[in-house]
């Protein structure tokens, strides 16, 4: 599949995408994503790979709030990273080419050349729903499904790792989300409807168990997106559904959060998140905040820093990968 550098991304999602694509190619601006509310925008730029029904690496300026892509892909993708060697992983949505799910490593083409693909992982079932590479050169991922299950895999195909995931079966799409191998050898992954974030060893048995619910409103759906771990060993989770974004201690209760209400509904499906060196998190309202809010970057002290409205697709993940022109080190906590 090649790239479309400089333009916008993926099939327009209404009738109106086809609309801003002409109007961009006919004043010269294609590499804008979309039509900004120039008003919202805050100080600060922004360079992030995002993943959702279109899938782009785009900088995002004072100057340019609607955001410029630099790099995109022609599929849709669940999540993402640009890895240190500017490769891109990406694990792809069920569709087209990918009936169920893939991932894959990308290396991008400089100086004209074609983009290339350097590794790829086909779904089995339902479909991969998370993808990470180690630095051990392992790729980790989870598939969806009537066996739903998380795999390592090297880089020749070799299965390191498999075992199956403990979450309900009656709805494969809502099983889990974005899985993570731990420094110590263990894995974090979270299970929507389960409203938990477990824990396992590599033989997959449950080490630890996080209850998402939120204290004293059990209907609220909290469901685990995200599950970061801090540097003090506390976890960070997106709690989609539940418009919030909780922190919890070691301990697994909660420490910190914030909702909708704190950012005035900019916060409405809060999917991927990130955690960035300052402090400050970044999350991603995949059902649409307020006023069109796709990014919305909090500090500690629940202040909004820093937003994205722009009139483009939902984001369901991301990874931020500069602010204001300083890239964030790696790894980075998403």
């Amino acid at each position: 599949m090649p790239c479309h550098r400089a333009a916008l991304i993926s099939l327009p999602v209404s009738p109106r995408w086809w609309l801003l694509l002409i109007v961009a190619l006919v004043s010269g601006a294609a590499g804008t994503v979309g039509r900004a509310h120039a008003a919202e925008a805050l100080a600060g730029s922004r360079r992030i790979l995002v993943c959702g029904s279109r899938t782009a690496i785009v900088e995002i300026t004072p100057d340019r709030p609607e955001g410029v892509v630099e790099w995109s892909w022609p599929a849709a993708s669940r999540e993402g990273w640009v890895l240190p060697d500017g490769n891109v992983l990406l694990a792809l949505s069920k569709g087209g080419d990918t009936a169920k799910g893939a991932a894959v490593e990308i290396k991008t083409g400089v100086d004209g050349a074609a983009d290339e693909i350097v590794w790829r992982y086909d779904g089995t079932q339902d479909e991969v729903n998370s993808i990470q590479k180690t630095s051990e050169g392992t790729y980790v991922l989870t598939e969806a499904g009537p066996n739903p299950r998380l795999l390592e895999i090297a880089a020749d195909g070799t299965v390191k790792v498999e075992f199956p995931l403990a979450c309900q079966k009656q709805n494969a799409h809502m099983q889990t989300r974005m899985a993570r191998k731990q420094a110590d050898g263990t894995y974090l992954v979270p299970h929507l409807l389960d409203f938990a974030i477990i824990r396992y060893d590599a033989d997959g048995k449950e080490l630890a168990r996080i209850d998402t619910h939120v204290p004293g409103a059990p209907t609220i759906n909290s469901w685990p997106f995200t599950a970061i771990t801090l540097a003090d060993g506390g976890i960070l989770a997106g709690l989609t559904n539940g418009n919030r974004v909780v922190e919890y201690g070691q301990d697994g209760r909660p420490r910190w959060e914030i909702t909708a209400a704190d950012v005035d509904a900019a916060i409405n499906d809060a999917c991927g998140i990130q955690r960035l060196p300052g402090g400050n998190t970044m999350i991603a309202s995949y059902a649409i905040g307020k006023d069109g809010v796709r990014l919305v970057e909090v500090s500690p002290e629940k202040r909004v820093v820093w937003k994205w409205q722009a009139d483009v697709p939902a984001v369901h993940h991301f990874h931020v990968v500069a602010v204001d022109g300083v890239a964030v080190p790696w790894p980075p906590r998403r």
